[in-house]
């Protein structure tokens, strides 16, 4: 665990299913050093032999993740500090994307920007009805760009455009299992955590050495995030140092 003002984060394992919880009074909103820790969960994970599958899940019954921290966002005012911030999301992405282990999303919530970016980057992803998504960086001046190539990847260019573009709306959880977001939507918190440990329980008692050439399998292709997502985070950095992203989260912090 970490220290809660910059929120929680907890790894457990039973039965060779480990799970990831984390939170923040912030909407599970993530400053730096969380995601710091959570690029370390993911990685020690993926060399434990003890855990066979990952389901990746927040604190609470409300949203799932709000995005990087706001407060710390507005504290940028240079370069270097905006690079190192929009590459939090980056590197965790890389770590999922890299993990020898399935990860098991669950989506009780609603998520925004980088929130939406972690549930991309599942394998495998089951949320409530309750689980809208948005990405609202253009509101603000910047854009999804770290976070792009990941949700481009399960849900397609157009629909990606559809959500980038169209910053200030929600798209509903049913959009999002339409575009290949999610796989199944239940009405209910209840019944999305107990089709999410049935779900892992299955995926955990299958041959490890099949499930993470399953894995590579399907991330193949995407070798070059290493590089690409952090040139991605500087152009963040860059962008939220302008005029106009300045006034525009001075505005919204009112």
């Amino acid at each position: 665990m970490i220290p809660e003002s910059i929120g929680s984060l907890y790894t457990h394992i039973e039965n060779t299913v480990a799970t990831i919880e984390f939170g923040h009074p912030a909407s599970n909103s993530f400053p730096s050093e969380l995601l710091v820790r959570l690029e370390k969960a993911f990685d020690e994970l993926s060399n434990d032999e003890s855990a066979h599958v990952i389901i990746l899940k927040s604190e609470g019954d409300r949203a799932f993740c709000a995005g990087a921290s706001f407060d710390e966002l507005i504290t940028i005012d240079n370069l270097k500090e905006g690079k190192k911030f929009f590459s939090g999301f980056a590197n965790v992405i890389n770590a999922m994307r890299t993990c020898k282990k399935p990860i098991i999303g669950r989506i009780q919530g609603k998520t925004v920007g980088g929130g939406v970016g972690l549930a991309a980057a599942c394998d495998y992803c089951l949320a409530s009805e309750s689980a809208s998504i948005k990405l609202s960086e253009l509101t603000i001046g910047i854009g999804p760009f770290v976070i792009e190539p990941a949700v481009s990847r399960k849900i397609g260019l157009a629909a990606f455009e559809a959500l980038a573009w169209d910053a200030s709306q929600w798209k509903n959880a049913y959009w999002a299992k339409e575009k290949g977001l999610y796989s199944r939507v239940f009405e209910t918190v209840a019944e999305l955590d107990k089709e999410v440990q049935m779900f892992a329980e299955r995926l955990a008692k299958y041959n490890p050495k099949a499930i993470q050439q399953m894995k590579e399998t399907l991330w193949k292709g995407t070798d070059h995030w290493s590089e690409l997502l952090i040139k991605r985070a500087e152009i963040s950095g860059e962008l939220v140092l302008s005029e106009f992203t300045k006034k525009a989260l001075e505005k919204f912090k009112k």
